[in-house]
């Protein structure tokens, strides 16, 4: 009986620990996991029309700053586009908007952002980047991610150093932006981690070059979550032609010295580039790309 007794209960000890583990496990990949609808809308399709990432969710704009919510609000009222934001955290941890480690260049403040309490950051003012300030504040991250969600606005979100990428999906899954949110990764041991902590969302990874290419298909992320950024040079057309036969979209980054290029010479030439194979133009000049690409 003894024997019995002990025998069931090492079993029960042993089943308790498995459910454990699987549930666990299904935490991640099952029970907590709706996969993005971002994985199958960004599968490349040559019959797409053409996207534009708006660089810091607009800069450049007078009396708008950068990531600001009521700038996100004035491009998207003109335009169809997504809108890649930097996420970064206060002194009390709490996830807004923000480029800068310090307040500086795009506030009427000074300092770090993490000197700050976010109820200490109402005190300033975002300014533009010619210096002029207005009534608009540093956002919540949550309230941009609300908005986004209730406009069916995409998202890409560059997470700052300060920031951990599970706090970042924590909220997404909070708020249910899942549907809205790309993640912004640099390198392949970041994009193997945002893919480990968020298998459901769709990855912005870095594929500059075949290396880089054959790195991550080799990785194990699926290709369904990749959209290849892939750089702010333009790439053989092999490149492009490579990521395609996989599924996935390429984006260029023309903010810089490409958009000063297309200022000089002609707008004309954001549909050169499309036409060598970019799905998805990120730029600084959102309302001339739009142009273009309407001609």
């Amino acid at each position: 009986m003894r024997k019995t007794i002990l025998l069931l209960g090492i079993i029960f000890f042993f089943s308790c620990k498995t459910k454990e583990k699987d549930v666990g496990a299904a935490t991640i990949t099952i029970d907590k996991t709706v996969l993005s609808t971002l994985l199958k809308d960004f599968k490349y399709n040559p019959t797409d029309v053409p996207l534009i990432s708006v660089h810091r969710g607009g800069k450049g704009i007078p009396h708008y700053p950068e990531n600001c919510l009521e700038t996100l609000q004035y491009i998207n009222d003109s335009i169809h586009a997504i809108y890649e934001i930097d996420v970064a955290k206060t002194k009390d941890d709490v996830l807004v908007l923000m480029h800068d480690n310090t307040l500086n260049r795009t506030t009427t403040g000074e300092g770090n952002i993490t000197e700050f309490t976010f109820e200490a950051l109402q005190a300033f003012n975002l300014e533009d980047e010619f210096g002029n300030s207005t009534t608009f504040k540093i956002p919540l991250f949550k309230d941009v991610l609300e908005w986004a969600t209730t406009q069916n606005v995409v998202l890409t979100i560059d997470i700052k150093r300060s920031v951990a990428v599970e706090d970042v999906v924590a909220l997404i899954r909070a708020v249910g932006a899942e549907d809205v949110s790309i993640l912004i990764t640099y390198d392949l041991l970041q994009a193997e981690r945002a893919n480990a902590v968020a298998p459901e969302l769709l990855l912005s990874v870095s594929a500059r070059n075949n290396k880089e290419v054959d790195w991550l298909l080799h990785s194990g992320i699926p290709t369904q979550n990749m959209v290849a950024f892939t750089g702010t040079r333009l790439s053989p057309d092999t490149l492009y032609s490579k990521l395609h036969s996989y599924g996935i979209k390429t984006m260029l980054g023309t903010l810089g010295n490409l958009d000063k290029k297309a200022e000089a010479k002609g707008d004309t030439l954001y549909n050169i580039w499309i036409n060598k194979g970019i799905d998805i133009i990120a730029t600084d000049r959102p309302f001339a790309v739009a142009a273009a690409i309407k001609k």
